[in-house]
């Protein structure tokens, strides 16, 4: 299969021109190994039966041997021979000058406990499951970037072909590389299954050889995904696992956390401005599937149960634009939140560029929900200059400024055309966007 071009390869080159080795993480199937080996002259896979118990005997005795081959080397599936991330900290401590010669990737299955932290040697980059942009779903004329960078960027008429039989189709199947080399729909939905299965019945024990109950495993998972891009507290999914399952607190929260580390699940953090001195943020953090389709499997849901329940569509979309904001934000040094407070003001997600701008933006469904979420926007904007302008009202002592958002920004699921409202609110297809 050829390979599919990822957004996070510019990161990556980018990378490999300050740092000798690089670890790519993020969930399995993701396509780790791949877009790695597309830079590497050798690829040492510890995990090749036939070459594996040589290699692990290297490793163990003498691991600087492999780097006498060819490079750039990629070493996949590391964590089998842990030694190898001490020998290239130390090789990129004795060559300063050398540059994108290691590649690291394995499962995320395997949690290592490095004697020494890679800091300043080796970099990590996340990597995300595919973008709707990058399984050619989304036909990328809208880019997220330029809409920051240009403020002549026209956007006014662009048009996107999907719609929401599409999309029902697309976040069961998810954004996984795998369903890319697949011709028959129905195979591709199976991808997110499997994975689904593997993660509660082996992943969940195999990240550090604890022995955990797989059927806890699997509720705690359901829990989540119906609970899927909603501020849901601690509480409500304890007691959601606990009315089937005798499972103490902590022990819930050893799993979720064993979850997160395996890139299944990720909370997103509230973005906490002060910009109502009587009001009380939410900072509850924002739950999502690293692709939702993880979260569907969980639940037994097929694209056709979406016909009767667009409401579990609306949180699933949410989370599939949340999946890409975030992918979009690793290449762009930019973080996703999202914003709520106790009177109604509300941002499902707030993307920050490292210079501090930002954009707040609505994620909906259908069209009809456009004009309030465009209001919702409007207001929120409102807040923000209404407190600087009171911040500044104490000269000798003015309070703290808070910087207004460079764009407002709908994402709708069954937008056909993208446009520019009145007050200036662009309104995005989400089958438009990219990076």
């Amino acid at each position: 299969m050829e390979y599919i071009k990822r957004i996070v390869d510019e990161e990556i080159d980018k990378r490999t021109q300050a740092f000798n080795a690089i670890n790519i993480v993020g969930p399995k199937g993701c396509g780790k190994t791949r877009t790695a080996k597309e830079r590497c002259k050798t690829v040492i896979e510890f995990q090749d039966e036939e070459l594996r118990s040589g290699y692990l005997n290297i490793a163990e005795i003498s691991p600087k041997l492999f780097l006498k081959n060819e490079k750039p080397i990629l070493f996949d599936e590391w964590q089998d021979a842990p030694k190898i991330w001490g020998t290239l900290r130390k090789d990129c401590d004795d060559n300063p000058e050398s540059i994108g010669e290691y590649y690291l990737t394995g499962s995320t299955s395997k949690k290592i406990d490095t004697p020494h932290t890679g800091t300043g040697r080796i970099s990590e980059i996340t990597m995300y499951p595919m973008t709707l942009f990058e399984t050619g779903d989304s036909n990328g004329k809208i880019s997220l970037s330029e809409l920051f960078n240009n403020d002549e960027y026209d956007i006014d008429g662009i048009k996107s072909t999907l719609d929401l039989e599409k999309l029902f189709y697309i976040i069961c199947r998810g954004g996984w590389p795998r369903c890319m080399a697949l011709k028959s729909d129905d195979a591709k939905l199976e991808i997110a299954k499997d994975y689904f299965e593997q993660i509660y019945k082996k992943d969940i024990q195999a990240i550090d050889k604890a022995k955990r109950n797989a059927e806890w495993a699997r509720v705690i998972m359901m829990s989540y995904a119906r609970n899927m891009a909603t501020l849901a507290k601690k509480n409500v999914i304890y007691s959601d696992v606990k009315a089937t399952h005798d499972i103490s607190d902590p022990t819930i929260a050893s799993y979720i956390s064993v979850l997160e580390d395996l890139f299944v699940i990720k909370d997103i953090d509230a973005w906490t401005p002060q910009i109502r001195s009587k009001t009380a943020i939410r900072s509850a953090k924002k739950h999502i599937y690293i692709d939702p389709s993880i979260g569907l499997a969980a639940l037994g849901v097929g694209p056709d149960y979406f016909y009767k329940d667009l409401d579990l569509f609306g949180h699933a979309f949410e989370n599939m634009v949340l999946r890409d904001l975030l992918a979009f934000a690793e290449v762009e040094n930019a973080k996703v939140m999202h914003y709520s407070d106790d009177m109604g003001l509300e941002a499902d997600a707030v993307y920050q560029l490292a210079d501090g701008r930002y954009a707040l933006i609505e994620i909906k469904t259908g069209t009809n929900a456009i004009p309030n979420a465009e209001k919702g926007l409007l207001k929120f904007n409102e807040v923000i200059k209404k407190h600087n302008k009171e911040a500044l009202s104490n000269t000798e002592h003015p309070g703290v400024l808070y910087r207004e958002p460079s764009q407002l920004i709908v994402i709708c699921a069954n937008a056909t055309m993208a446009y520019t409202t009145e007050n200036g609110v662009k309104v995005i297809p989400v089958g438009c966007l990219k990076n």
